[in-house]
């Protein structure tokens, strides 16, 4: 995607005409005999940027389709980019989107492989990023950034061989930039890391004081092993005006024919020299990079490469500076030649803004059902993953992991899960993870059915998904008297799952898998559920009831549980069944409901949250929960939309000041639904067990009667003396502190001081003092703020009414399956503690959080004995359970090896126990398979670890120069299969590994 406004061209325009008033790092001297080493040497990188899907469908960009709305076909690059290559070995050209590489490959025949493939090996074409997708980095979870770069960089590894393995990581049209994906960059072996967007504030601040380029040290915990070289591009990632020979630019050609009219060869050699000089200047060094190139460029490569010969040409007979085809990875060893200083950078690039009232933060909630949906399916596919290796080799055309995994690759994409391209794309985005979660489902029910059976004579048990449970619907469980929920847990530790069904009739009984009853409840479904399945089209669903039981699920294993109806009980059954409970507030001015751990308080007269107390460490909060909303701005000039986020005032508009309010409480749960107006309704549940309290809200349709757009936030208002700080994750990961109206690099000017102040909240955020710290964990990446101490607020929708000008050409007013508008049930968590406690309570709740256990259903006829003569009941994937501070983030098949990832999961200083290294084996750790033998790789899975050797880079700390010695090793090389972790690090292993049995998939 790319899009200059009017103000970013005037911007760009003042950075040509002051530059040289600046002061210089590298000046052109043209006075006297320069020498070829001493002049500036411009790098043109030849380039073309491939949106795996934003104005048009990834298929109709590929193909070339729907030319209506933009003309792009990526087949037609690359089969014109490759004989140009080819007919020339001066030419370079660098590809990134390996979802459109992988399909163009698929397509050739031998000889232009062999072609392509002595083009790699020359270096003459380059694989830079080399992701399935360049992915976004504000609404991404490190889980599926992980997955999609080790799916994309896999395919060159096994396509080209460990020469082609891409050294330069570009993101150049990402809206911000975190600090987890430069760890995550660095992690992967990869030496520069290249940007082209940050606040128009910054930019004019590094290039007026030559800092476009620096090392970025992502990861405190991690220190200089996420140290990773970047820069800033100058142009965004276009070429410099007047220089762009595509044939869909309307830059004058170079003209060089003498007997024609209009030559333009001197006048063309003169911007360049003065423009790449003018570059030159807020640079450190003699050495310049151009992006020549932009979306979807080099359809037709002879226009670029015909002018580009000829400005090579006549820029060298001219003498001045020396222009060349080269690509990133070979200006970044210059750089890294010249032997500079560069300052550190601790902190990330978030938010962005591109002029003064243009902060993008509004895409950070844009379309919150897809974020959840993406979320949703990343839950999905790592259980679709762990099954598929512990299983073994599917039989031929049964189900892979393959579909969901490039449908999770592609939805990483900066306009995908970032909710910022034209709705047909967005649908289409959601199909593709559709089609690939139902053939993941069908695997899942494959293995588990396999599990399940005693013999092979047994035929499994129809396993089946519900695809709707937040919204209680789930045929099985509504139309059976007895049917069996088996639960997979893919978490490495024993977990209790709250299991939530929709029922029919109120009389249900459940039983563990060893038969032994289990403790139930029953709740009336909420009339807003019933008006929410009725807007969704599930007017099928006849359920009244819900049934609650608490499910422990082995690691990394499952459990099956017995629901039977039952009208006569025995006094056993009766002990552990609760049926709905009368629900009534008594004559008091406030309503409480507490477990062992919470109590929360309401008012009776608002409904609202008053207050939440700690009852362990006896902490109280006086907290106010209520739901507001900003109207979106129509200002001709900067509207809010997709992308921007700007309230027409700091004014927010309480929604509701009282409503109506039902209160219900149980053996398992406790619950206070409200209805705050006719489009929100929220549940706030304290479950029995659990150190949390969850707030289940229900928003939409968002009413824009009034032609206003407008964005809906929730806001926690506390006592808590937060000093102007609050902290969110940075993609699920390490927490980033955040302080009010300030950046720590350069003095902030907000012009926008609501949307100024927002940032990026991908799984969880929270203020504190030095008592108490309230923690809000989320079920999507939505967008954050604190605007006032003690305040806490997150939007959750957004539905507005004019384009913010950003090029998708449309407002962000999604008006869902009846065409009324989307409505958007969603999660938050939330958790009163001390700081120094609460780091334990919510890493453990963010990993179950994205880790759920998957559930699937089976109609059962059969009584218990007869069932467990049949079929297993418990199964566990592993010999024992993980330290609580170690996550397995992968388990999956690669090529004919096992994938193994574990983390730390824990920051340094984070928790007195936690936070310490830890040490495990894997030796004997899994119950279906023994490892034979591992290698230690990087985190992308594509080089040896004890192949790694990041280039060092002279730093500049405070007043202290860290010079380090060449090139360093990577440590931590694992010799056995004892794995030692330090907080927050990540260890990737490939290994071979020996099947306890055999097993193949079930036909259908």
């Amino acid at each position: 995607m790319a899009f200059f406004s009017q103000q970013q061209k005037m911007i760009i325009l003042f950075f040509f005409v002051t530059c040289f008033c600046l002061g210089a790092a590298f000046e052109c001297k043209f006075d006297g005999e320069v020498k070829d080493k001493d002049k500036l040497q411009v790098h043109l990188v030849p380039h073309t940027h491939d949106d795996v899907g934003w104005l048009k469908t990834v298929d109709e960009y590929y193909y070339g389709a729907n030319n209506s709305i933009q003309h792009a076909g990526v087949q037609y690059i690359l089969d014109s980019v490759i004989p140009q290559l080819t007919a020339d070995p001066s030419k370079r050209f660098i590809y990134v989107e390996i979802a459109f590489f992988e399909r163009w490959w698929n397509e050739q025949d031998e000889a232009m492989r062999t072609e392509v493939k002595k083009l790699v090996a020359e270096k003459r074409l380059e694989f830079i990023n080399a992701g399935w997708c360049m992915n976004d980095e504000a609404a991404t979870h490190y889980n599926a950034i992980i997955d999609q770069m080790t799916y994309g960089l896999n395919f060159v590894e096994e396509t080209f061989g460990s020469d082609a393995r891409p050294r330069i990581a570009w993101h150049i049209d990402p809206f911000g930039h975190s600090s987890e994906q430069a760890s995550i960059f660095a992690q992967m072996s990869f030496d520069g890391f290249f940007l082209g967007r940050i606040d128009y504030d910054d930019k004019k601040l590094r290039l007026k004081q030559q800092r476009m380029e620096l090392v970025w040290r992502g990861s405190r915990n991690l220190a200089k092993y996420s140290d990773i070289f970047t820069g800033v591009l100058y142009n965004g990632y276009a070429a410099p005006p007047g220089f762009c020979y595509d044939q869909s630019c309307r830059d004058a050609p170079i003209q060089d024919d003498p007997n024609l009219f209009d030559l333009n060869v001197k006048e063309t050699v003169e911007r360049f020299v003065n423009a790449t000089c003018a570059q030159a200047s807020q640079y450190k060094t003699n050495h310049i990079m151009l992006t020549m190139g932009e979306d979807f460029q080099y359809e037709n490569a002879n226009t670029w490469y015909k002018n580009l010969d000829k400005l090579i040409r006549y820029v060298k007979e001219d003498g001045r500076v020396n222009a060349f085809y080269s690509t990133p990875t070979t200006y970044l060893d210059a750089l890294h030649d010249a032997n500079q200083t560069w300052e550190l950078k601790t902190d990330d690039f978030f938010p962005y803004a591109d002029c003064p009232h243009c902060y993008w933060t509004g895409y950070f909630t844009s379309r919150p059902a897809l974020k959840r949906y993406v979320r949703y399916n990343n839950n999905l596919l790592q259980v679709c993953k762990q099954l598929e290796l512990i299983s073994g080799p599917p039989m031929k055309n049964g189900p892979t992991s393959d579909t969901l995994r490039r449908a999770m690759g592609v939805a990483q994409h900066h306009d995908a899960v970032s909710g910022t391209s034209k709705q047909h794309v967005a649908d289409d985005y959601a199909k593709r993870l559709a089609i690939g979660a139902v053939e993941c489902q069908m695997l899942v029910g494959d293995v588990l059915g396999k599990f399940l059976v005693k013999s092979a004579e047994t035929k499994p048990p129809a396993l089946t998904f519900c695809d709707h449970l937040n919204i209680s619907v789930c045929p099985v469980t509504e139309q059976s008297k007895a049917f069996t929920v088996t639960v997979y847990n893919p978490i490495a530790r024993d977990v209790n799952a709250v299991v939530r069904l929709p029922v029919a009739i109120a009389a249900m009984a459940v039983f563990s898998p060893q038969g032994t009853p289990v403790e139930s409840q029953v709740l009336p479904i909420s009339n807003a559920t019933k008006q929410l399945r009725k807007d969704q089209n599930q007017n099928q669903s006849q359920s009244s009831f819900e049934l609650l039981f608490n499910a422990k699920v082995p690691a990394l294993g499952f459990a099956t549980f017995f629901v039977n109806s039952t009208k006569s009980r025995s006094k056993l059954q009766k002990k552990f069944f609760r049926p709905a409970p009368e629900h009534a507030f008594k004559d008091s001015s406030e309503v409480s409901i507490e477990n062992e751990f919470i109590k929360l308080s309401f008012s009776q007269d608002t409904g609202h949250l008053t207050s939440m107390t700690d009852l362990s460490s006896k902490i109280t909060t006086a907290v106010n929960q209520a739901f507001y909303w900003y109207n979106g701005s129509i200002i001709e000039e900067q509207p809010s939309g997709a992308y921007i986020f700007r309230p027409n005032s700091s004014h927010v508009n309480l929604i509701s000041t009282g409503g109506k309010v039902e209160t219900f409480k149980g053996p398992m749960v406790q619950e206070v639904r409200q209805v705050v107006s006719p489009y929100i309704s929220q549940v706030v549940r304290l479950y029995t067990g659990q150190k949390h309290a969850e707030f289940e809200y229900t928003v939409g349709p968002i009413p824009v009667g009034d032609h206003w757009g407008k964005e809906v936030i929730t806001r926690f208002d506390t006592d808590i003396k937060s000093n102007q700080l609050f902290y969110t994750d940075a993609n699920g990961r390490e927490m980033q502190e955040r302080k009010r109206d300030y950046r720590p690099t350069w003095t902030l000017d907000n012009t926008e001081p609501v949307a100024g102040n927002y940032y990026p909240v991908n799984s969880r955020m929270y203020i504190k003092d030095s008592a108490k710290q309230l923690t809000v964990l989320t079920d999507r990446s939505l967008g954050g703020a604190s605007l006032k101490d003690g305040s806490l607020e997150i939007m959750l929708h957004r539905r507005l009414l004019k384009d913010d000008k950003r090029g998708v050409a449309e407002p962000l007013n999604e008006t869902g399956i009846l065409g009324k508008g989307l409505i958007v049930r969603g999660k938050l968590c939330v958790i009163l503690a001390p700081p120094k406690s609460s780091a334990a309570l919510h890493r453990e709740l963010g990993e179950k959080l994205l880790l759920e256990p998957v559930l699937t259903f089976a109609p059962n006829s059969l009584t218990f004995k007869k069932w467990t003569s049949q079929f297993n009941s418990l199964h566990s994937g592993l010999t024992r359970e993980l330290p609580a501070n170690v996550h397995l983030l992968t388990l999956e098949t690669m090529s004919d090896t096992a994938l193994i990832r574990v983390e730390h999961q824990y920051e340094a200083g984070e928790d007195p126990k936690l936070s310490q290294p830890v040490n495990i084996s894997l030796a004997g750790l899994f119950n279906d398979f023994d490892i034979e033998s591992m290698t230690e790789m990087n985190l992308a899975a594509n080089q040896l670890l004890a192949d790694k050797q990041p280039l060092y880079w002279n730093i500049k700390t405070g007043k202290n120069i860290e010079v380090n010695k060449k090139k360093r090793k990577a440590s931590r090389v694992a010799s056995d299969l004892n794995v030692a972790l330090t907080p927050m690090q990540i260890r990737t292993f490939k290994a071979v590994i020996k099947r306890h049995g055999t097993f193949r998939f079930n036909k259908h």
